[in-house]
């Protein structure tokens, strides 16, 4: 594929990530004038641990970059910036954490002021911070980290400060009608740091003088005090602050939830007010439990990170994340055996297609259109998910002979993505599948059928191809009454493995083994 007839498709796509990257080649069609990066943006709350819509965020936001990339050849410089803020004040304890009563002291404090109930790090956003980039170090990303208090001490916000405070008024203009009546008696577009107790105050201050950078306030002793609002003596209220960050860092493009639809247009609107321009972006759809209900970190619904990552590849989670983003989606691991198995059916696709559809397909994505090899695997995670839900086969070690006797040419080291998805395969089928398994009896018509269907595996070699054995399975169905193929193979999987739903039969005895296959069938003759 090469960079001219990649770019030509990637200018006509409609795959969202390109459509997202338009934007900004429209906003900067030759890049910046003076060719500095084309700046990404994320923020990241560090009042909490890095959580798994922390991961999408920086994720999607990814992908958008590197599809402007595509766009520009690669000679606009680019670069995302991970933004803490980390100067917020501590609202309240989180649950999660040791030594409550350090916290309960600090309420109000910036976070970057806060102890570190760990006892490992300067505070508790250093804490949290440390865990973000190792979070983001963990998975590849490539980006630049900024702490908010950072960046309000160094005097880095400093000129884009004075000009909130030179349009204080304007600011107000914006956001008090946008404010219930009790909330505007106490509003202020900037928030002091008490000289006394060190919090982050919310109180009604007054701008002495914008070029100076000096505000005027009453603290919680109820002194008036005049102070600095530069070089971390403030920080600004979040709608405010979120486009003063715009504009200080030359931020051009930024996602966000859709909860947030409302707090990105005032937040525009200041950008403008301070001189600047708002990014490019998109509000994309929030995820939900299996109840269908918003996961909320509050309500304690949510997935983590690692829970995927216990039963499902992180390749399969980044595939279930590209699509559909403003979309409402499911996000529980009963999606886990789908995503994986889908993942594979896309990468299996992607060497046979032409551009246009290389540029739709999740996993050029994924890949940064450098898709590895294998694009197959010998057999799909659905398969792996019943052969290790048997008993006897229910550890990694066991079910990696059955594997080798089905697919040679095999092995933990030749095949490693193949070895993470059969260990991640005990995993589910243990926590998961098993405890719902139950056989039952098979009934009528079906006992004739299952003894036709051991009669004739008995004629079989051990290493009998699993597509002359479906065609069998096929044939001894329709030669009994029952009203449909389907009701056939449903009934093979209630009788012998205890479930529903199940894998392509003739995969599933040539993996298990005929020999195998013919005891679970002698276990439901049984039983009837």
């Amino acid at each position: 594929m090469n960079a001219p007839d990649l770019r030509q498709a990637a200018l006509t796509s409609k795959t969202w990530v390109f459509e997202e990257a338009r934007k900004l080649l429209k906003r900067w069609p030759e890049g910046k004038p003076d060719g500095s990066p084309i700046v990404f943006e994320t923020g990241y709350g560090p009042s909490g641990l890095p959580h798994i819509g922390t991961f999408t965020e920086v994720l999607r936001t990814t992908w958008v970059r590197r599809a402007y990339e595509t766009l520009t050849g690669g000679t606009v410089p680019t670069k995302l910036i991970a933004f803490s803020d980390d100067m917020d004040g501590l609202r309240k304890v989180p649950d999660n954490v040791p030594q409550p009563e350090l916290l309960q002291a600090a309420l109000g404090q910036p976070l970057t002021a806060v102890p570190d109930p760990f006892g490992c790090h300067e505070s508790f956003a250093h804490h949290n911070n440390a865990l973000l980039c190792s979070f983001l170090d963990r998975f590849g990303f490539e980006y630049e980290f900024l702490s908010a208090s950072d960046c309000y001490r160094s005097g880095r916000f400093d000129d884009t400060l004075r000009e909130v405070l030179r349009r204080f008024d304007d600011i107000l203009g914006i956001m008090l009608p946008t404010l219930r009546e009790e909330r505007r008696q106490t509003y202020s577009p900037v928030l002091p740091i008490s000289p006394s107790s060190g919090r982050v105050l919310q109180v009604p201050v007054r701008v002495v003088d914008a070029e100076a950078g000096t505000i005027a306030f009453t603290d919680e002793d109820g002194s008036e005090v005049t102070q600095s609002a530069l070089g971390g003596m403030a920080k600004l209220q979040w709608k405010v602050d979120w486009a003063m960050r715009w504009v200080a860092l030359g931020v051009d493009y930024e996602m966000a939830g859709k909860d947030l639809i409302d707090s990105t247009i005032q937040s525009g609107k200041i950008a403008r007010v301070l001189g600047g321009r708002p990014p490019e972006g998109f509000n994309y759809e929030m995820f939900l439990d299996e109840k269908g209900e918003k996961i909320s970190k509050s309500k304690g619904n949510g997935l983590g990170l690692d829970d995927w990552l216990k039963y499902g590849s992180e390749r399969s989670l980044e595939f279930y994340l590209f699509r559909e983003p403003k979309k409402a989606k499911s996000l529980h691991l009963g999606l886990i055996p789908r995503a994986v198995d889908e993942y594979w059916q896309f990468r299996g696709n992607w060497p046979g297609q032409p551009v246009e559809q290389r540029l739709g397909n999740p996993v050029h994505h994924i890949h940064n259109g450098t898709v590895p090899e294998p694009a197959t695997l010998p057999l799909n995670f659905g398969l792996l998910l019943n052969l290790t839900s048997l008993p006897g086969v229910q550890d990694k070690e066991t079910a990696w002979r059955f594997v080798r006797r089905y697919a040679p040419d095999t092995s933990p080291e030749s095949n490693p993505e193949l070895d993470e998805l059969i260990g991640l395969a005990v995993n589910y089928a243990r926590d998961f599948v098993v405890p719902g398994l139950k056989r039952r009896p098979p009934q009528g018509h079906e006992v004739e059928a299952l003894r036709e269907l051991d009669a004739h595996l008995a004629q079989l070699p051990a290493d009998a191809d699993g597509d002359a054995i479906q065609n069998e399975v096929f044939e001894i169905g329709k030669r009994h009454p029952f009203e449909s193929l389907r009701h056939w193979f449903q009934a093979l999987y209630e009788t012998l493995l205890g479930s529903s739903q199940g894998p392509r039969m003739g995969s599933f005895i040539a993996l298990y083994g005929v020999d195998n296959t013919r005891k679970l069938i002698a276990e439901a003759l049984a039983s009837a």
